[in-house]
């Protein structure tokens, strides 16, 4: 009789080696992924078949939406898209809230799943992980979501992505692959799987530069606003900022921008009235690669009496909340460029702008002094060009935004528009993987860092050196608060919570517990030089009370 822990032998499943998964990995591989993340499951392995053989190195979550927001953070490391491969159905659905995080913050994702086998489409006949219609399902959230019915198909859909990325504005793609299109022998001739040439980027018209720098050159307040699509211009935004003389307050997406250590930097704190109040009395006001939307705004708004000038890859966004009076249409990496040959010469009174850092860092203190000095702590303890991992927790918004400055972009982890939980922890650990020299320290909030919890184990198996900090405030503190300003008793806000260091060492890691900022320094020191697995839990009402 057969046991319960004998396998009954399977005869191997006859597959070609020369599937379309092996064409569609290669043309990554090509493009420089080397790493992937996801679940294995039974519809995709002809995906993962291939993995080992080209050299790309997966990552496997505990959760779908761990997988997305995990290729989050390699993408903002590498620059490079972020890779998902889900299983059909459930897999894929999963992922979803992964994938409209990607679209609201413009970040480059693809997703890759399988799908049912032409002609079984709508068939509803009780299959394995059945679904009305994924592409459709992925379509309503992501740029675009192509159902593929060719290895050919499958291998220009990730050159399309891959324009999309570079020359548009990014955000996430699905490709979905027919089971029986992707267990088949492709046919793809050798130079179809190579990466296309990278173009050079997309310049302004002249005509508008020239009219832009004349605005800016005869500016005697010049403000320049800056977004996550002026992360591209480098060090170039840097200089121009020092020909006019301006300051740069940025968005969260676009925080570091230039170096929050500049004298002419105001930090990502746009959301702060007296930030607000600088760009609306500016004379010019130039914004880069930004929407101005209200999620940075924080019930405020931007509303120049000056002129306005705005440079985005997309002329839709030209006038979207805050209408251009002229536009640059084109990428920051050529138009900032632009302008500065525009403005060769030109050298506008050297502007001192401490007294206002002072006041927007004290309107941020204002805002929750504990957070800020859990924050200072933090960066006063960790190294000086540590990744922070953050996630949509007062810790984050109130805290680490303002007050670890950042000497280079996506330093600071983070979705300000879409604000979800659960990004933090798995986009730490994806930026880690990237950059593998550089501390990663997430900080989240105990709500949030529960919608997650289950990717520490994936830290561990990774064999990282991770430190998370998490702020318990006892619970979703930021909706509790809203309860309160409605007249409402608190609801479903006040959360039980685990024994934290237990359950740090209970996954392979090492748990602490940290109820003043000097115990909070020592086990951050300690963390570090330690490595692995470190989790310091802070209980924000004791740290309160010792201030």
């Amino acid at each position: 009789m057969e046991t319960l822990d004998q396998e009954t032998p399977v005869a191997p499943v006859q597959i070609p080696a020369d599937n379309a998964g092996l064409a569609i990995m290669s043309v990554l591989r090509n493009y420089g992924i080397d790493t992937i993340f996801g679940i294995p499951g039974t519809h995709n392995l002809e995906f993962y078949r291939h993995l080992a053989p080209l050299g790309i190195r997966p990552v496997t979550t505990r959760h779908e939406q761990g997988a997305g927001y995990g290729a989050d953070g390699w993408a903002q490391q590498t620059g490079l898209p972020g890779v998902v491969i889900t299983t059909s159905g459930p897999g894929l659905l999963n992922a979803l809230s992964a994938a409209g995080t990607a679209y609201c913050e413009s970040r480059p994702l693809i997703v890759l799943s399988p799908g049912v086998p032409e002609g079984s489409e709508f068939s509803d006949n009780g299959s394995l992980h059945e679904t009305k219609d994924a592409s459709a399902a992925a379509g309503a959230v992501m740029e675009w979501s192509r159902r593929v019915h060719s290895a050919q198909e499958a291998v220009q859909a990730v050159h399309d992505a891959f324009e999309l990325f570079r020359y548009g504005r990014p955000r996430p793609v699905h490709i979905e692959v027919p089971l029986n299109v992707l267990e088949s022998r492709h046919s793809c001739p050798p130079e179809l799987l190579e990466a296309l040439p990278l173009l050079e980027p997309v310049q302004a018209d002249d005509g508008a530069v020239a009219a832009a720098a004349a605005g800016l050159r005869s500016a005697v307040r010049p403000v320049i606003l800056a977004g996550g699509g002026s992360l591209h211009a480098g060090d170039n935004l840097r200089r121009l900022a020092e020909r006019l003389q301006a300051p740069v307050i940025t968005t969260l997406n676009g925080k570091a921008a230039i170096a929050e250590d500049h004298p002419l930097s105001l930090g990502s704190n746009i959301r702060l009235p007296r930030a607000q109040q600088l760009a609306d009395d500016a004379d010019v006001l130039l914004v880069i690669g930004s929407k101005v939307g209200e999620a940075e705004m924080w019930g405020g708004s931007v509303t120049p009496r000056g002129g306005v000038i705005r440079i985005d890859i997309l002329g839709t966004q030209l006038d979207k909340n805050i209408p251009a009076d002229i536009g640059l249409v084109g990428d920051a990496a050529a138009v900032v460029p632009q302008l500065l040959a525009e403005l060769d010469g030109h050298r506008a009174p050297v502007a001192d702008f401490a007294a206002l850092r002072t006041e927007l860092e004290e309107q941020a203190r204002a805002l929750s002094p504990e957070l800020a000095a859990v924050s200072e702590t933090i960066a006063a303890n960790v190294a000086a060009d540590a990744i922070i991992g953050g996630d949509s927790s007062q810790i984050t918004y109130f805290g680490t935004s303002s007050f670890i400055p950042q000497q280079q972009p996506h330093s600071l982890l983070y979705t300000p528009a879409y604000a979800t939980l659960g990004y933090g922890l798995p986009a730490s650990i994806g930026a880690k993987i990237a950059a593998p020299d550089r501390q990663v320290v997430c900080v989240a909030g105990d709500g949030a860092l529960m919608f997650a919890i289950q990717e520490l184990i994936t830290a561990v198996e990774q064999g990282l050196d991770l430190t998370v900090v998490c702020v318990d405030n006892g619970g979703y503190a930021e909706i509790r608060q809203n309860e309160r300003d409605r007249g409402m008793e608190p609801v479903g806000v006040n959360l039980s919570q685990p024994n934290w260091p237990a359950l740090a060492d209970a996954f392979g890691g090492r748990g602490q517990r940290a109820a003043t900022l000097a115990e909070l320094g020592d086990a951050l020191r300690s963390a570090s030089a330690d490595g692995g697995l470190q989790l310091i839990h802070v209980p924000l009402a004791e740290i309160a009370a010792s201030l």
